[in-house]
């Protein structure tokens, strides 16, 4: 059947829309390599860099293998729990999907590890991280995706049968990205152990900051550049209109979910920068940032379905949430070079919480009903929407919670009995850059004149102390 010009020239733009969103996130990778960078001491500039590029390749092979499918992956075959079909993209494009979804799913792919590589920084073998990263990209965060937002998915709110008639809304990831990769970094951080001399002898932290105040802002304003793909863009499509209005479309929802967005960062990052005045006695960009962060996290999940008021408000706790886990960490001796697991972790799980407690009912409809008229759905409980939706969040908190942990778990532990998993004590001393990839990622290190410049000079100190 012949396609009308019409319908091409809205499916050309659909497709041009999401595939400058996949751009956007890509541009991510980025943002989460200049703000690694920054926040390690110099001296393992190189290796975190390196990770990050390691993500992005070594995702890429095991989304297209494998990841695509298990997320995504329908037909006959088709179950709740995982994909069946599209293995290395066969029969893409098909009726539900091409290639533009698939880089666009691709980039959220990619994110994830970098959440987790965040955690285990400074101290984890290279080697760990392509085994981490294959099986975290292609296997682990793709069943979580298949459960949300795949139509087949048993926690989907698009599925035939509704989980307690809702489904859980996790728009563009609060859950899906940001707490998985969270909870590996989580077992990865807690089974490695603290990095040598972050805690002293009565456990009392000692100050271990990151070596580059300006590449953590610009990382950070990365991320918030590709945050408006990250969101906006999980509409998938700019060109649908919704019925009995004359002015209204996914264009509508589209430009409010970047207010909402922008402004739940914002006050995230207000209200860090004044309570870590009160708390530290200063005024700290490090902290401010990664409040920014934390208020993006959260909103990712109900970002298209609540009022920009309500941004404001998941803002402002997710500052608490962030803060407040922080300060557990020290006291439980637990060591996350970027607090990507309080980051991602605490404010990805306040980010479900608050959209089953303010999500609009107008929105909802229009999000995953495409403003239908009669459709009658849950949506926030302090909206007046019942405990069906906040139901849906809490599961997916819970389930996240256990399949990232029976998985990743087990593999960290296997990695770590294996000793590929940390590093020496003396080569961690040393700096990773020297000791596993041949020198510092800057030619000028007077920060650390002590340490050897160059591989052939540590390997001749290590010689020397054999």
């Amino acid at each position: 059947m012949e396609v009308s010009w019409e319908q091409s020239v809205t499916d050309s733009i659909n497709t041009v829309y999401l595939l400058f969103s996949a751009y956007l996130v890509f541009v991510m990778q980025l943002g989460f390599a200049m703000l690694c960078a920054g926040s390690v001491r110099a001296k393992n500039a190189m290796n975190i860099m390196l990770t990050n590029v390691v993500d992005a390749v070594v995702g890429s092979i095991s989304y297209y293998l494998f990841g695509f499918a298990f997320a995504f992956g329908d037909g006959s075959n088709s179950n709740p729990f995982i994909g069946t079909s599209f293995f290395a993209l066969k029969d893409i494009p098909s009726s539900s999907y091409d290639y533009s979804f698939f880089l666009y799913q691709w980039a959220f792919a990619i994110a994830v590890a970098g959440v987790t590589s965040g955690s285990i920084a400074e101290r984890t073998q290279f080697s760990a991280y392509l085994v981490f990263s294959f099986f975290l990209s292609g296997f682990v965060y793709p069943v979580v995706v298949h459960w949300v937002w795949s139509s087949s998915g048993w926690l989907s709110p698009s599925s035939s049968g509704l989980l307690f008639g809702s489904g859980a809304i996790d728009f563009a990831g609060s859950g899906v990205v940001h707490l998985v990769g969270a909870i590996a970094g989580f077992w990865g951080a807690l089974i490695e152990g603290p990095r040598v001399g972050r805690f002293d002898a009565f456990g009392k932290p000692v100050p271990m900051r990151g070596h580059n105040a300006t590449l953590v802002v610009l990382g950070t304003f990365l991320l918030w550049f590709g945050w408006f793909g990250f969101n906006p863009g999980s509409f998938d499509k700019i060109l649908v209109s919704y019925p009995n209005t004359t002015d209204q479309g996914n264009w509508t929802a589209i430009g409010r979910t970047a207010v909402t967005t922008t402004l739940a960062g914002s006050t995230a990052g207000i209200v860090t920068l004044f309570c870590r005045r009160l708390l530290v006695g200063h005024w700290d960009a490090l902290d401010v940032c990664n409040g920014v962060l934390g208020g993006f996290v959260a909103i990712t999940s109900g970002c298209s379905v609540v009022e920009p008021w309500a941004a404001v408000v998941c803002g402002f706790f997710a500052a608490l949430v962030l803060i407040g886990f922080n300060i557990l960490a020290l006291k439980l001796s637990f060591d996350d070079p970027l607090e990507a697991t309080q980051l991602h972790g605490g404010c990805g799980a306040w980010g479900l919480i608050f959209t089953g407690l303010f999500a609009k009912e107008e929105f909802v409809i229009q999000v995953y009903n495409s403003g239908e008229s009669g459709v009658v759905r849950p949506y926030g409980l302090l909206m007046g929407g019942g405990w069906g939706l906040i139901g849906a969040q809490v599961i997916e908190i819970l389930v996240i919670l256990s399949w990232v942990s029976v998985t990743m778990g087990p593999l960290f532990f296997a990695l770590h009995k294996l000793n590929v998993l940390r590093i020496p004590i003396e080569d961690e001393v040393a700096g990773l850059d020297i000791s596993s990839h041949g020198g510092y990622a800057y030619t000028s290190h007077p920060a650390e004149e002590t340490h050897p410049r160059f591989y052939a000079d540590y390997m001749r100190m290590q010689e020397n102390n054999n």
